[in-house]
């Protein structure tokens, strides 16, 4: 009877185990055919959202750099409590405006604080104005904040942006689909310049990271009198042809200290776009500028990337346009004057290794037979301390700089 107990014990253990197995392998196979499931219907989603027409930031690119917004050391907002949004509609219908802004500005009063967006199309009739030490982050390109038929009724203090800082500081805005509307609304109905998608004004230490700006009626991303921003891994397009003219992608408007990195910029998707990337002084200067790791297309009446200077006292310098790709552009790389003779250009690196050059291609020519890859050129006052080394330059024009002193154009390479 012992024996018989002992043997039919064991084999009670054994089937079990048999049994046991059986059922964690049924559930793992359960649980594969879901992830499965899940990961095709997110990828149809994603491949039929018209928001991510060109979805990838840059990353052509081996910048050493890389997100590390080494020129600015801007780190955003360091506040690590989250605010959820109550009471969110995300139907793309309702007016999530308010509540969105309530809670930013709750955030804010709180010391600052993570204002978290989930994915959904948030309407927004009114211009949400950021909070110092407030983040304001979506769970990526399908978190759209959109903006409603009313958005131009609602004139703010500081122009139609979908998002200001409006002089806050340490903040941070990241991780959304920005949607001005302007391919539905009429931005010709208002002072279309101040209005541009993102706008970091007047504030210090503020990043900007993995916005898509889509449908703008003016420039995408800016900072204006802003000091220690980085915008890295931003992707800006526009749609419209016909409506617009000026609509730039990255515009830095008397700033300094900033980083502009591993971000894709079109504005040559339409017919509307301009320049891709700007430096640009109005009475001021944009200086210490790391342009690095960009993916860049000028639009049909710009560049890829422009110094513009307004005023005879303006100046630009000590900018760096490194491992950029510029391609399908009117023009690459130059200069603008837009207020009459005066203004200087100077200490300005584009390439200046083997390591660190930009490759330029495929330049349209649009509005001249020849075209330039590079052009650095003076209006009455020459450009100095200027290297232009180790750039490619293919179906994209020459390679010039003004007879400033040491300047230096050498190792740079053309192909047909």
């Amino acid at each position: 009877m012992t024996k018989k107990r002992t043997i039919n014990k064991g084999i009670f253990k054994e089937n079990f185990a048999i049994k046991l197995g059986i059922v964690i392998f049924l559930l793992s196979l359960i649980v594969i055919f879901v992830i499965s499931v899940i990961y095709n219907q997110t990828a149809i989603h994603l491949q039929q959202s018209p928001y991510l027409i060109n979805p990838t930031p840059a990353g052509v690119s081996s910048f050493s750099g890389g997100d590390a917004c080494s020129t600015s050391k801007a780190t955003g907002s360091t506040a690590t409590r989250v605010f959820s949004v109550p009471d969110l509609i995300g139907n793309g219908k309702a007016d999530d405006y308010q509540t969105i802004q309530n809670t930013i500005t709750a955030a804010g009063e709180a010391g600052g604080g993570i204002v978290v967006l989930p994915a959904g199309t948030f309407l927004i009739n009114g211009h949400l104005v950021m909070k110092n030490n407030v983040t304001l982050e979506g769970a990526g390109p399908s978190t759209i904040i959109m903006a409603g038929q009313n958005f131009l009724e609602n004139s703010p203090a500081l122009g139609y942006s979908i998002v200001s800082t409006n002089g806050a500081s340490n903040v941070t805005i990241a991780n959304f689909t920005a949607d001005q509307q302007g391919n539905n609304l009429n931005g010709n109905s208002i002072d279309r310049f101040l209005g541009y998608v993102i706008h970091v004004y007047h504030s210090t230490n503020v990043i900007v990271n993995g916005v898509y700006i889509r449908n703008p009626f003016a420039y995408s991303l800016v900072a204006e009198d802003s000091t220690k921003f980085c915008f890295k891994n931003n992707n800006t397009q526009v749609d419209t042809s016909g409506k617009y003219d000026q609509l730039d992608g990255i515009h830095i408007l008397n700033s300094s200290f900033g980083d502009v990195l591993d971000n894709y910029v079109d504005q040559g998707y339409g017919a509307d776009g301009d320049d891709g990337l700007v430096a640009h002084t109005i009475g001021g200067s944009v200086h210490d500028i790391t342009y690095a790791g960009n993916k860049v297309r000028g639009g049909k009446g710009g560049s890829g990337m422009q110094l513009a200077l307004t005023d005879s006292t303006d100046t630009i310098y000590n900018i760096k346009i490194q491992d950029n790709e510029f391609w399908g552009s009117p023009r690459g790389i130059r200069t603008g004057y837009y207020g009459g003779t005066g203004g200087s250009v100077h200490n300005i690196i584009i390439g200046g290794s083997p390591k660190t050059g930009n490759y330029i291609h495929d330049n349209t020519f649009n509005d001249t037979q020849i075209g330039d890859a590079v052009n650095i050129y003076g209006n009455g006052i020459d450009p100095y301390n200027i290297i232009v080394t180790y750039n490619k330059a293919c179906k994209a024009g020459t390679f010039s700089v003004g007879k400033g002193k040491n300047n230096n154009d050498s190792h740079n390479i053309q192909c047909k």
